[in-house]
């Protein structure tokens, strides 16, 4: 009798594991961004790329655009 009881108590731990291992968000995206300079200094770092001539005026604008726009 005790090993029916085991086996059954087994195999609803099996059945409740799988079940819950289905309840892992759907496929949803999850997009974390985590930034270590502030906007300041990423703007500061266009500016002097933009002066030594790495990238061109309008890639400094549409860039600058871009880090202005970004939500905090």
């Amino acid at each position: 009798m005790k090993h029916v009881l085991r086996t059954g108590i087994f195999c609803l731990a099996i059945l409740v594991g799988v079940g819950l291992s289905g309840c892992g968000g759907g496929g949803a995206k999850n997009n974390i961004e985590t930034r270590t300079t502030t906007t300041g200094q990423e703007l500061i770092d266009l500016q002097n790329a933009k002066d030594k001539g790495v990238i061109t005026e309008r890639e400094y604008e549409d860039q600058k655009k871009k880090v202005l726009n970004r939500k905090e």
